[in-house]
C-alpha cells in the first residue's frame, strides 16, 4: 500500500546526509536537496560531502540537486532533514510541491518556540496533511557513527502502523536496524527533552564533576521527559526505550553531541556567545528548547527543574554553580 521506490531528503546537513545513505543503502532511489550548489556538486561528482561528513563515501543510488521540484518529483517519501525551528519557513515554501499522498518524516527534534508545536504538528498544520501521514524518526542517531555504518537501532513512529512498517523497510540495512511504534507524541518528546537533558550533563562535565553526578542528571532528566510525555498523553513505557533512555543516553555521553559538547563549555565558564562560537557560529538545539520544553511544562503544570535550570543559564544569567547548588539543595522528596 505504502511501497516507497522514490526518496526526497530535504536538508544536506550529517543527519539529513547520514539518512539519505542509510535508505539508499537500503536500495532505495534517494534525492538530497541541498541548498548550497557547491554541496549538491560535492555529493554528484565525488560522491561526498565534506564539510559534514568528511571521509564518507556516499553510495551511488544517492543524488544531490538544488532544485526543490525536482527533488520532490514523485517522491513516495520526503525526509525533513532542517533544524526545527525553521522548518516551518522552509516547508511553507516547499507545501505546494509536495506530491499527493507522500508519506512526510521529520528527523527534526525540538518544540517550537512560540507556538509550542511538535514538529509532526507544525508539518500537519504547514502541509494540511492528517496526522496518519506523518512520521517521526527518533533514536540514539548520532549522525557520524551511521554514516561510518556502526550498527544502531531507532524508532520510526507513525499513527498509522502500516505507513511506519513501509518506512522501516525502506530503511532497514546491515548496520540500521528500526522499530515501529505509534506513540508520536511520546518519540517526539523523547526527542526534544534529551538536548536539553544534555545541556545539562555537559555543564556537570565541564565543571569537574564525575560519573555519578552526570548518571544523576541523566536518570533525573528522564523522570522529567518522561512526566511531560505522560501529561501530553504519551505511553510512559516510550521513554524506557530507543526515543527516550536511548536517544538520552547517546546524546548526554558522546563527544559527538553537539548540546553534550555546548554543556560542558558553559560549564567550563564560557559565555553563551563564546560556546556558539567555538560550535562554529550554530547554537545547540537544547539551548532553543529549553524556552519551548519550560513553556509547555508550566502550560500543563509539569514541574522540570533541570529544564528549568538550564533554561535559566542560558537565558537569564544563572552561573552554573548556583545551578549545580540550587538542584542538589531542592525539598527531599520520595522518588
Amino acid at each position: 500500500m505504502h511501497e516507497v521506490r522514490r526518496v526526497a531528503v530535504l536538508g544536506a546537513g550529517s543527519w539529513g546526509t547520514a539518512f539519505a545513505k542509510v535508505m539508499a543503502d537500503a536500495g532505495r532511489d534517494v534525492v538530497l536537496w541541498a541548498r548550497r550548489p557547491e554541496v549538491a556538486a560535492a555529493i554528484n561528482e565525488q560522491r561526498a560531502n565534506p564539510d559534514y561528513l568528511p571521509g564518507v563515501e556516499l553510495p551511488p543510488l544517492l543524488t544531490a540537486s538544488t532544485n526543490a521540484a525536482r527533488v520532490l518529483e514523485r517522491a513516495d517519501v520526503v525526509v525533513l532533514a532542517v533544524p526545527s525551528q525553521t522548518l516551518r519557513a522552509n516547508l511553507g515554501h516547499w507545501r505546494d510541491l509536495l506530491p499527493a499522498g507522500a508519506t512526510l518524516v521529520s528527523l527534526a527534534k525540538g518544540v517550537e518556540l512560540g507556538t509550542l508545536k511538535r514538529m509532526s504538528e507544525v508539518i500537519c498544520e504547514v502541509a494540511a496533511v492528517a496526522p496518519s501521514q506523518v512520521a517521526v524518526v527518533s533514536g540514539p542517531n548520532l549522525a557520524r557513527e551511521i554514516a561510518a555504518e556502526e550498527p544502531t537501532a531507532t524508532v520510526i513512529a507513525c499513527t498509522d502502523h502500516d505507513r511506519a512498517v513501509a518506512l522501516q523497510n525502506a530503511c532497514s540495512t546491515g548496520y540500521f536496524r528500526s522499530y515501529t511504534n505509534t506513540d508520536v507524541v511520546g518519540c517526539e518528546l523523547g526527542g526534544a527533552g534529551k538536548n536539553v537533558i544534555a545541556l545539562a550533563v555537559g555543564i556537570a562535565a565541564g565543571m569537574g564533576l564525575g560519573d555519578n553526578s552526570r548518571a544523576s542528571v541523566i536518570t533525573r532528566g528522564l523522570a522529567e521527559i518522561s512526566r511531560l510525555g505522560t501529561a501530553l498523553g504519551a505511553d510512559p513505557m516510550t521513554f524506557a526505550g530507543l526515543a527516550g533512555l536511548g536517544d538520552l543516553v547517546a546524546t548526554c555521553s558522546s563527544p559527538l553531541s553537539r548540546n553534550r559538547t555546548f554543556g560542558e563549555r558553559l560549564g567550563r565558564g564560557e559565555t553563551l556567545a563564546q560556546a556558539e562560537e567555538a560550535n562554529h557560529g550554530q547554537v545547540a538545539e537544547g539551548v532553543k528548547s529549553c524556552t519551548s520544553i519550560c513553556e509547555l511544562g508550566a502550560r500543563h503544570g509539569v514541574e522540570l527543574p533541570i529544564a528549568d535550570a538550564v533554561r535559566r543559564v542560558c537565558h537569564e544569567g544563572l552561573s552554573t554553580a548556583a545551578m549545580a547548588k540550587e538542584l542538589i539543595s531542592r525539598a527531599p522528596k520520595p522518588e
